[in-house]
């Protein structure tokens, strides 16, 4: 069901070093050649609004509409009608969540840098932003959770969310996607997805107003669509198919190990799930309990699919110094380590999305109620990018505030480097101030 992949003997080869970021392959996710059904799709939203809106969602989604926006009373009603359980499960991830949110809120840092000379630097909220939820192969309503939350305890003034339209609601977004954003008091809510749902977001349409940020995950068309409004809007990030790596030794608990590759292997036929471990009986156990667990799993056809891809894999190394260096090279979104060692292991970790330490830190609390932010970058991008979180829907803005004496101090230094620039009315503008009929304060 999954294959082998043997690093084995190959860390020590100093003339042909492995590069392990190529030897544990991904899913192909070719933006570039979704870009021709995508284009269309943005001009034509921004050339013809809600009109090209309902065409597009007739033909992806199948469903007949005459308005994009959710009534209120829908919002209400689903959460009335939502299981109390599940509500109760949504009210603790949004306090986990919100509490870590509130944590990283970062103060106005403000430097003295003389007499008359400072510079604050400060953190102000997105103004709008467009939060997009999937509802394709499951209706993601923990994603409503992951992107509310943070632009919510960021500050942001205005949020609007869509998902798509599903012919079995009548045309509406899954209720449960619709009872958490009542839940979260988001009430600005559009039954559009795909392509054209981010074509909306960034060039909005009668009664939608443009977006400053577009965030949350999606398919290839979704990422592809982001990809050609960046620029026009901010966008979080392109991400591709979902990942989890683990690093396990010879004491991870084989059917831990396999319940959480499937757990990953169940988002999408393309999802990756990888193991790099030492122990050849790890490895062998693994297999076992895939084949026994897979087969009693509700979406065994599509696991299995992901399993077996070239995406997913275990890989054997020499050692767990060796699966270290693998597992910071591959980037995954999703990064376990079950090892006797894993808290110092995680420690020097430099690449990865998440880490989930030890055998009782699953992904799937991460997906809803660790109180972490499940949407991370994917694809090898934790080498250079970081999860949504509240940074995500906030900016920086460097106020200057100088006096005269300050910008005394270093009047000379800015002329003669407006000079060497040769931009002479730059220094012109400092001098000026300090001209003998200039009005002194």
């Amino acid at each position: 069901m999954i294959r082998r992949i043997d690093l084995r003997g190959t860390a020590s080869d100093a003339a042909a070093p492995v590069d392990y970021r190529a030897a544990v392959p991904r899913a192909e996710f070719d933006i570039e050649a979704a870009t021709h059904v995508v284009q269309p799709i943005i001009d034509a939203v921004r050339d013809r609004g809600v009109e090209a809106v309902l065409e597009f969602n007739a033909r992806f989604d199948g469903v007949q509409q005459s308005e994009i926006a959710v009534p209120r009373q829908a919002l209400d009603s689903a959460l009335a009608d939502l299981d109390p359980e599940v509500r109760a499960g949504l009210e603790e991830s949004i306090r986990r969540l919100r509490a870590t949110c509130t944590a990283e809120l970062e103060a106005d840092a403000v430097t003295d840098l003389a007499p008359g000379a400072r510079v604050t630097h400060r953190k102000v909220a997105v103004g709008r932003v467009g939060l997009y939820v999937p509802g394709g192969l499951a209706p993601l309503v923990s994603s409503v959770l992951m992107n509310v939350v943070p632009a919510q305890v960021a500050g942001v003034r205005s949020i609007a969310l869509a998902s798509p339209p599903q012919r079995e609601f009548a045309g509406l977004p899954h209720p449960t996607i619709l009872a958490a954003c009542a839940l979260l008091g988001v009430t600005e809510v559009y039954a559009v997805g795909g392509a054209q749902a981010i074509a909306m977001f960034a060039y909005g349409l009668p009664g939608v107003t443009p977006v400053d940020l577009i965030t949350g995950p999606g398919n290839i068309y979704v990422v592809t669509a982001k990809r050609l409004v960046k620029g026009k809007v901010g966008i979080d990030s392109e991400a591709g198919p979902t990942e989890i790596a683990i690093l396990a030794d010879d004491t991870a608990e084989a059917a831990y190990v396999a319940a959480d590759l499937i757990s990953q292997a169940e988002h999408d036929p393309l999802a990756a799930a990888v193991l790099v471990t030492p122990s050849e009986t790890l490895a062998d156990d693994v297999e076992a309990e895939l084949d026994k667990q897979v087969s009693v799993t509700k979406h065994a056809d599509r696991i299995r699919t992901s399993l077996a891809g070239s995406q997913s894999g275990i890989v054997l190394v020499d050692d767990l110094e060796q699966g270290l260096a693998v597992v910071d090279a591959y980037a995954a979104e999703h990064l376990e380590i079950q090892t006797a060692d894993a808290h110092e292991r995680a420690a020097r970790v430099h690449n990865a999305g998440a880490i989930f330490i030890g055998p009782f830190a699953p992904v799937s609390l991460g997906d809803y109620c660790a109180g972490s932010n499940h949407v991370l970058p994917t694809g090898g991008c934790a080498c250079h990018s970081s999860g949504l979180s509240v940074r995500a829907f906030t900016k920086s803005i460097h106020v200057v505030d100088y006096s005269r004496e300050g910008l005394a101090e270093v009047r000379d230094h800015v002329v003669r480097l407006a000079h060497a620039e040769d931009l002479p009315g730059h220094g012109a503008a400092v001098s000026v101030r300090f001209a003998p009929d200039a009005t002194a304060e």
